[in-house]
């Protein structure tokens, strides 16, 4: 990609800083939403099965608009393209606590994923073009800034919940606020295009068969990441039997384990790679599954829901890494990954509802718990290959093929 000319380390710095402020108010939209499903499920007087249908509707206009995002960047530029993807974002958080019944709530979750799916693999290609000028891993700390506003967006729904407010006036207020904090910050992001000679991406290309396989993984880290997002205040109030507040700290204590992990997740992947972090990663969201299942207490519950936050965190953004340096057309393995994941969000609010009502939600948790161990299994994708492929390496880096030594100046050319 072409566009500015100017990237100094000064002014990567600067677009590293906007594209993070940016996944922060992204994940705040979500922690605002996920906080307030019991009131959305009242309020739409909805059975588990009813909210499990109406769950998976996001991840559906997700997968079905996500393909738009490569052309809407080839037209209009990174920076434009962001700034229009994710004020349709921010804005739409209004529209879920409107619905007054199943169908209407199904629409407009339709709409809410669809912007959602777009604007996501819009910062995550811009992510990963400034992790690569940077010259060195920044996505899992950009994961963990997404982390942290669903945390920030998850108390003040957890103080909304607690106060008893109409999810109605709490989501307007959120979602202009979070629309002024996007705008301010898309400002700041790397101004990139594609080359005159770049043909546009096409419409519904199939992903590439490297990001099948990693997206594989990524499809158990965001199921497990999904179930516990949407249904972890509904779990505390109908098997614990918990006050509102006390089942939104759900909500805030899995987003605050998964932000901590993520912003410490750089370090970690570059100390021990990523198969052997994917691998601790999957006991420990495992040993969190089996205390939400077996314990149950609400302390013991809400460290289960925190293992597991902490056991998926670095899963999804070293999916998306690996996918971008796995072939030639990184928007498009980005896109690939991304629409399998998205499919896991469509999979686990169904499943997830439909196992509880022909069982029980604690059944449920225990599908969540056999994913999470799955990635100790599936880990050996993300392996470092020869070849460039998926691995720990440090993006961004030129080698130079004489010495096989790597050039750090080369990082931080336009």
């Amino acid at each position: 990609m072409t566009g500015e000319t100017d990237l100094t380390p000064r002014r990567l710095r600067r677009a590293r800083i906007a594209i993070a402020a940016v996944f922060c108010a992204h994940g705040a939209v979500t922690g605002s939403f996920a906080t307030r499903i019991p009131w959305i499920q009242d309020h739409a007087q909805l059975s588990a099965g009813a909210l499990g249908v109406a769950l998976a509707f996001p991840a559906v206009g997700a997968a079905l608009a996500m393909p738009l995002a490569g052309r809407i960047n080839h037209r209009f530029g990174a920076r434009n393209a962001l700034r229009g993807l994710i004020v349709m974002w921010t804005l739409s958080l209004i529209l879920p606590s409107l619905a007054p019944n199943l169908l209407t709530l199904c629409l407009l979750l339709l709409v809410y994923g669809a912007s959602a799916g777009m604007s996501d693999v819009a910062m995550n290609a811009l992510g990963v073009e400034t992790e690569n000028r940077l010259g060195r891993s920044i996505m899992s700390s950009l994961h963990g800034m997404w982390s942290v506003g669903a945390l920030i967006g998850s108390a003040a729904g957890t103080v909304a919940a607690h106060a008893g407010a109409d999810a109605r006036v709490h989501h307007l207020i959120a979602a202009l606020a979070l629309t002024v904090v996007a705008l301010a910050a898309v400002r700041g992001v790397l101004d990139l295009r594609g080359g005159r000679d770049e043909e546009p991406p096409a419409h519904f290309a199939l992903p590439p068969r490297s990001a099948l396989v990693i997206g594989a993984v990524g499809f158990c880290a965001v199921f497990a990441e999904g179930a516990s997002m949407d249904w972890s205040a509904v779990y505390f109030r109908d098997v614990l039997d918990t006050d509102a507040g006390l089942a939104a700290a759900s909500t805030t204590m899995f987003a605050l384990t998964m932000a901590a992990a993520r912003l410490a997740g750089d370090k970690v992947v570059d100390r021990f790679g990523p198969v052997r972090t994917v691998r601790a990663s999957g006991l420990l969201a495992t040993a969190g599954g089996l205390l939400v299942v077996f314990v149950r207490q609400p302390a013991g519950a809400l460290a289960g829901f925190g293992l597991i936050g902490l056991g998926i965190a670095v899963v999804v953004p070293l999916a998306f890494a690996a996918a971008a340096r796995s072939g030639p057309a990184p928007a498009q393995a980005i896109a690939g990954v991304a629409t399998i994941t998205y499919t896991s969000g469509l999979v686990a609010p169904s499943a997830i509802g439909a196992v509880a009502d022909a069982t029980s939600l604690v059944v449920s948790f225990g599908l969540v718990t056999l994913l999470a161990l799955a990635l100790v299994a599936g880990a050996t994708v993300l392996r470092a290959k020869p070849d460039g492929g998926p691995g720990p390496e440090r993006p961004g880096l030129a080698t130079d093929r004489t010495t096989g030594n790597k050039d750090e100046t080369a990082a931080i050319r336009p």
